[in-house]
């Protein structure tokens, strides 16, 4: 199926995100900060927009490349690992790039990991030589070992591939982790990092050329506001004008904040928009380098 031929007549935008799973509900919340509601169909597999013209699909992870591909959806919101993943798997067959990673998420955090023995004392990446390296990334893999001039065999599994050592399939893995825990409970451990993956807004590879165009440009306005205020608290306080260099010292994750000076006296009322966790400890260090009246407020939305 052709994207152009799929997508032509299409004046709305459709988002691909993830039915079930680890990254189906962050996706949601972040769409939905960002101002997007749906109507869901009675089989729960589309969602039609209702506050901007920008559906949902309802799908498997890793069908959400494909679709991207086919023209079916505009955008995607998949794990970083899958989407490369499938990239790889397109540049081996010799079919041209049609899409990409738009936006990191910062939710769904893991790593792609190469996982040893317990017993084995790990003295680099030579030492995969023909080996058996259990894994159901073999492209990103694969990709790997030609980087690092290593002759190894990618066995390919769909699932359980902590367990291949035990069973004689593989002499190592190379798997997803992000606790760790299944991996101990195989007596593996884990030696290198491959990819360090979360959550991606992917799309095209080439910009749309209709309507579409407009509709990313105001999504993704919107998300860059909802993420850059993810964490972020506005910060109020009242300091002597020779004391605010010392202060803006102590808060390296400000913005240039808004000064005002108090009935024209030496004093000033400042605020500034902080990235990092306002924490008691940093009230306190700013309040000994000479700030007073200290509040910190949430911050519903922004947009730059």
């Amino acid at each position: 199926m052709s994207p152009t031929a799929n997508s032509a007549v299409r004046d709305r935008l459709r988002i691909a995100i993830q039915k079930s799973g680890r990254l189906s509900e962050p996706a949601r919340a972040l769409l939905a900060s960002s101002g997007l509601s749906w109507r869901e169909s009675r089989d729960k597999l589309f969602c039609y927009g209702e506050s901007l013209p920008v559906d949902l699909l309802l799908v498997r992870d890793d069908d959400i490349p494909g679709l991207i591909a086919d023209g079916v959806c505009d955008l995607g919101i998949v794990g970083r690992n899958v989407l490369v993943e499938q990239a790889g798997e397109r540049a081996e067959a010799g079919k041209p790039e049609v899409f990409r990673e738009w936006r990191s998420l910062g939710f769904g955090a893991c790593k792609l990991s190469l996982a040893v023995p317990d017993d084995w004392t790990w003295e680099g990446p030579s030492q995969l030589a023909g080996k058996r390296i259990a894994t159901t990334y073999p492209n990103l893999l694969r990709g790997w070992l030609r980087e690092q001039g290593v002759q190894a065999e990618a066995v390919v599994l769909n699932g359980s591939v902590e367990i291949a050592p035990r069973l004689g399939q593989a002499d190592v893995i190379c798997d997803l982790v992000s606790s760790g825990a299944t991996l101990a409970a195989n007596q593996l451990k884990p030696v290198l990092d491959i990819l360090q993956s979360e959550a991606v807004l992917a799309g095209p590879a080439q910009p749309f050329g209709d309507v579409r165009a407009e509709l990313a440009d105001l999504l993704l306005r919107r998300m860059d506001g909802v993420l850059r205020i993810r964490d972020s608290k506005l910060l109020m306080f009242q300091a002597p004008r020779d004391a605010v260099d010392q202060l803006m010292l102590l808060l390296p994750d400000a913005e240039p904040p808004t000064m005002c000076a108090i009935d024209g006296a030496d004093t000033l009322s400042l605020q500034a928009l902080c990235h990092g966790a306002m924490t008691w400890q940093r009230l306190e260090d700013l309040k000994r380098a000479g700030a007073r009246g200290l509040m910190v407020l949430p911050v519903e939305r922004m947009l730059a």
